[in-house]
C-alpha cells in the first residue's frame, strides 16, 4: 500500500456533522469526486454491518428522501432472530444524524479522475421493522438514554447531591456514560500451518509480549496507527501481545519466514454509543490494511487452541458535566479512605450479581467459551478486583472485573470487565452491563446503606449473607486466583461458569433483569441467534475438525508392550468419539441425532463429554507418538 495515498492531504475520511444537511452535503460530495458510492450502515442482532454501494449521483437525485427515509432492504437476510422473516421481511435502513459519518476507501481502486482512492461514504444508520428500531446501534442508543434518565433521577437528591459537592441539580449540564475498548487479534501469513508447539514455548518464554515488531508487520501496524488517526480515534499504542514465533533458519540455511504473530491496538475512550461504532470501523480498518500487506487478520476470542486467545477489554465509567464547567467521575470515592462512591459500589455489585444474565450477551459462542478458560489472563469466573487499599493501582489479571484508577486523577477511576472478544457484539453486551449495573444501583442508593456497609458486603467471607450479594460465593479477590485455587475451589467460591453456549445462553430464561433494559423480542432473538449458531458451529465446524482428526490417529508399526496398552486406550477413545456398531451410537452419532430432535440440553451434556475425551484422547495419542523412534 504506498503511502501517498494513507496520507493524501486531499482526501476527507472525516464528514463534518455540519455538512450532513442537504445542500451542504452536496456541495461536499461534488468537491471530492473520489468518493463514488454511499453506504448506510447498520448492525445486525449479531454484531454484523451492513453495507451496500449506492452510486453517489443516485444518492445526490435522491438525497432528500434517503436522509429522511433512507432504504429498503430484505430483513430475512440480516441477523435479526426470526423478528423479520420471509412473510414480513421488509426493513428500512434510516440515517443517524447523531453519528459520524465517515469515508471508507479502496487504495486498490485508483479513481482514474482524481488519482485518489475510491471512497465510500458510510453512513451509521438503524433498522426499522413494522415501526420499530431492531438493530444494535438503537438498541445501545436506547439503552444508554434509559440509563442516563434512571441514574439522572437518582441523583436527584439532597443527599446524593451534597455528596458530590453538587449544590443543585439544575447545576448539571449534561451525563456522559464513557466507554472504552481495544482489539487484540492474530495476524499471519495466508495459507502457512501453524506449528502449537513452537508457539506455546515462545508464549512460555514470553519471546514476544511487548517486542518490537519488525518487517511487514511493523508496516502494517504502523500504517494501521496512522489511518486510525485520520478517521480520528487517537490510537494510544499498538504492540505485541504474548503469541507469536520467531523467525528462524532451516537446516538447509535458509530463513523461514511465517508470520504468525498476535498484537493489540488501543484508542481513546468516548462515549459509549461513538467507541461501539469506532470499534467497528477498528476492525475494518485493521484486517484491511493487513489485508494489502498480505496478512491475515483474526479477531476470534480462540483461533489458535492451546495458545493465548484475544480479547476486547472493556472500560466503562459515567461522567457528569456541571454548567460551570467542572467534570465529576461518579465511581470516584465521595468520602475520605473509600474505594468508591456508592455509585461505583452499585455499579460492581449489581454487575457480578447479575452476570450469569450478562455473560450470554458477551459470551455466545463456542469460540467466545474457548477463550474463557484457564491461561494467558482469560477471566474464567464472575469475580473482582478493587486493589489491597484504597489509593492503591494494582491490576490483578486473573479476575473478571478490575477497578482502574489513578490515585492522581479521580476522572480516571473506571471499571474494566475482561470477558469480551473482538467478536463480541459490544452494543448488546454494554446494554447487558447497564441492566445489571441499575440492578445494583438500586440497592446501594437506599437511604439506610452507607458506603462503609457496601464495601463491607462486597468484601464478605464465603457463607456470609449479605443483604443484596449471594452467601456462599466470594466477590472480590486480590490474589492470583489459578495459583491460590483449584479449579474445584474456584467453582465452590465464585461460582461454576457455563461449558457450553446453551447452558450459558438458558440463564436467559428468567430475564427479569435484563427486560429493564431489553425488551422480550430482542432477548428472545439473541437466544434464537446464539442456539442457532452454537448448533451449526458444531455440526458443521466441530464435528468435522474432530473426525478429521480422530482418522488421522493411526497405529504405529514396531510398537512394545507400552505402545500397544497406550493405543488400545486410544482405539477405546476413537470408537467411543466416533464409530457406531449394530447396537451402539458413538458420541458424535448422538449429537446428530438430538441436533436434528432440538433436544439442546442433551447436545449440551454430550458435547462437554465430547471436548474432555477429545482432549484425552489428544494426550494419550501426544505420549504415544513421542514414544516412536
Amino acid at each position: 500500500m504506498e503511502s501517498k495515498f494513507v496520507l493524501n492531504k486531499r482526501l476527507i475520511y472525516v464528514i463534518p456533522k455540519e455538512s450532513y444537511e442537504r445542500e451542504k452535503l452536496i456541495k461536499l460530495l461534488n468537491k471530492h469526486k473520489e468518493i463514488k458510492f454511499v453506504s448506510l450502515v447498520a448492525i445486525d442482532l449479531w454484531g454484523n454491518d451492513t453495507d451496500e454501494k449506492i452510486p453517489v449521483q443516485y444518492f445526490i437525485d435522491n438525497i432528500d428522501e434517503m436522509l429522511k427515509n433512507g432504504i429498503q432492504t430484505d430483513g430475512s437476510s440480516v441477523n435479526l432472530g426470526q423478528i423479520a422473516k420471509l412473510s414480513d421481511a421488509r426493513v428500512d435502513l434510516i440515517p443517524d444524524k447523531d453519528a459520524v459519518w465517515y469515508v471508507d476507501y479502496n487504495y486498490e481502486n485508483i479513481d482514474t479522475e482524481t488519482n485518489l482512492p475510491t471512497g465510500t461514504l458510510r453512513i451509521w444508520s438503524f433498522l426499522l421493522h413494522n415501526g420499530k428500531f431492531i438493530d444494535s446501534r438503537y438498541i445501545l442508543k436506547q439503552s444508554i438514554d434509559k440509563f442516563r434518565t434512571y441514574l439522572l433521577d437518582k441523583i436527584n437528591n439532597k443527599s446524593v447531591l451534597n455528596s458530590y459537592k453538587i449544590e443543585k441539580f439544575e447545576d448539571i449540564q449534561k451525563m456522559e456514560i464513557m466507554l472504552g475498548t481495544e482489539l487484540e487479534f492474530w495476524v499471519r501469513t495466508p495459507y502457512d500451518a501453524v506449528n502449537i508447539e513452537k508457539l506455546v514455548l515462545s508464549q512460555t518464554l514470553k519471546e514476544h509480549y511487548w517486542k518490537r515488531t519488525k518487517g511487514v508487520v511493523r508496516t502494517a501496524l504502523e500504517n494501521t496507527l496512522q489511518i486510525l488517526s485520520l478517521y480520528g480515534l487517537n490510537p494510544e499504542m499498538g504492540h505485541k501481545e504474548v503469541g507469536g514465533i520467531n523467525n528462524y533458519i532451516s537446516g538447509d540455511g535458509a530463513i523461514e519466514n511465517h508470520i504468525v504473530e498476535q498484537l493489540e491496538i488501543d484508542w481513546k475512550y468516548n462515549k459509549a454509543l461513538i467507541t461501539a461504532d469506532n470499534e467497528l470501523l477498528a476492525r475494518i480498518i485493521i484486517k484491511e490494511v493487513f489485508r494489502l500487506h498480505g496478512l491475515e487478520v483474526s479477531f476470534n476470542a480462540k483461533p489458535i487452541m492451546g495458545v493465548a486467545g484475544s480479547g476486547e477489554h472493556c472500560h466503562i465509567s459515567i461522567m457528569l458535566k456541571l454548567k460551570d464547567g467542572k467534570t465529576i467521575n461518579l465511581l470516584a470515592p465521595t468520602e475520605g479512605n473509600t474505594y468508591l462512591s456508592k455509585i461505583g459500589w452499585g455499579m460492581i455489585m449489581g454487575i457480578l450479581k447479575n452476570y450469569n444474565v450478562i455473560n450470554p450477551f458477551i459470551a455466545n459462542t463456542n469460540d467466545s467459551l474457548n477463550r474463557l478458560k484457564p491461561g494467558y489472563e482469560a477471566p474464567t469466573h464472575g469475580i473482582c478486583s478493587i486493589g489491597n487499599e484504597p489509593n492503591g493501582e494494582i491490576r490483578n489479571r486473573t479476575v473478571l472485573a478490575g477497578l482502574l484508577k489513578d490515585k492522581d486523577n479521580p476522572l480516571s477511576t473506571r471499571f474494566e470487565i475482561r470477558s469480551p472478544n473482538p467478536k463480541t457484539n459490544i452494543f448488546l453486551a454494554v446494554s447487558a452491563i447497564f441492566a445489571g449495573i441499575m440492578d445494583g444501583i438500586d440497592f446501594a442508593m437506599q437511604e439506610n446503606i452507607t458506603n462503609r456497609g457496601l464495601e463491607e458486603e462486597f468484601c464478605k467471607a464465603f457463607g456470609v449473607k449479605g443483604k443484596y450479594l449471594d452467601a456462599n460465593k466470594i466477590y472480590r479477590e486480590e490474589k492470583d486466583i489459578f495459583e491460590e485455587y483449584s479449579e474445584e475451589d474456584r467453582d465452590k467460591y465464585f461460582g461454576k461458569s457455563p461449558k457450553t453456549v446453551y447452558e450459558n445462553i438458558a440463564n436467559l430464561k428468567d430475564g427479569s433483569v435484563i427486560e429493564n433494559i431489553l425488551d422480550k423480542e430482542i432477548i428472545q432473538a439473541h437466544i434464537n441467534l446464539s442456539i442457532n449458531n452454537w448448533l451449526l458451529d458444531i455440526e458443521q465446524r466441530i464435528i468435522p475438525e474432530n473426525r478429521k482428526l480422530i482418522r488421522s490417529y493411526v497405529e504405529q508399526k514396531n510398537s512394545n508392550d507400552y505402545d500397544k496398552e497406550l493405543w488400545d486406550k486410544i482405539l477405546k477413545l476413537k470408537i467411543e468419539l466416533a464409530k457406531d456398531d449394530m447396537k451402539n451410537k458413538s458420541i458424535i452419532s448422538q449429537m446428530i441425532d438430538y441436533i436434528n430432535n432440538k433436544d439442546y440440553e442433551k447436545v449440551s451434556k454430550l458435547q462437554i463429554q465430547m471436548n474432555n475425551k477429545m482432549e484425552e484422547l489428544k494426550a494419550l495419542y501426544t505420549k504415544y507418538i513421542n514414544n516412536e523412534i
